[in-house]
């Protein structure tokens, strides 16, 4: 599993000029589901994404996490972060989970946001979406459950 943290002062998906989801301060996280992928996986993600210290203290210091600040989540299905662009010029996306696969495990991981307690959005899976980010900082971090990088 791949993911994408934006730390946002706020952020916002569009399908079809309609708003479905926005945030305050929090996270724009982009998620990408691999063919591989099990429930360690998406366990690592649930457990990662919400204790990151991205957030500053009252020092300036990136120590506190998303839950630390009550901020909020923006989660939006991105399969082309599992996209392999080493060979050629057109990625291939072959480790990317079929919806079949990828949906529940999205799915899970929204439930398990909200079961924390934290403010959750997210995009429409498979949709052609718009995504606003005013990204804070910038602060950008990349994981991957298999720790490729």
């Amino acid at each position: 599993m791949r993911a994408v943290v934006q730390r946002a002062k706020s952020a916002n998906v569009k399908v079809e000029d309609k708003i479905i989801g926005s945030i305050e301060q929090g996270i724009l996280l982009l998620l990408g589901v691999e063919e591989t992928d099990e429930e360690t996986d998406l366990e690592y993600m649930c457990e990662k994404v919400p204790n990151l210290r991205i957030f500053e203290d009252e020092n300036g210091k990136m120590n506190k996490s998303l839950l630390d600040v009550r901020g909020s989540i923006l989660v939006i299905s991105q399969f082309t972060l599992l996209g392999d662009a080493r060979k050629g010029r057109r990625p291939s996306f072959t480790v990317a989970a079929r919806p079949e696969k990828a949906i529940p495990m999205y799915e899970k991981f929204i439930t398990d946001m909200k079961r924390k307690n934290i403010k959750t959005q997210a995009g429409e899976f498979g949709a052609e979406m718009k995504v606003e980010l005013i990204n804070d900082g910038p602060v950008t971090i990349l994981l991957d459950s298999k720790k490729v990088f």
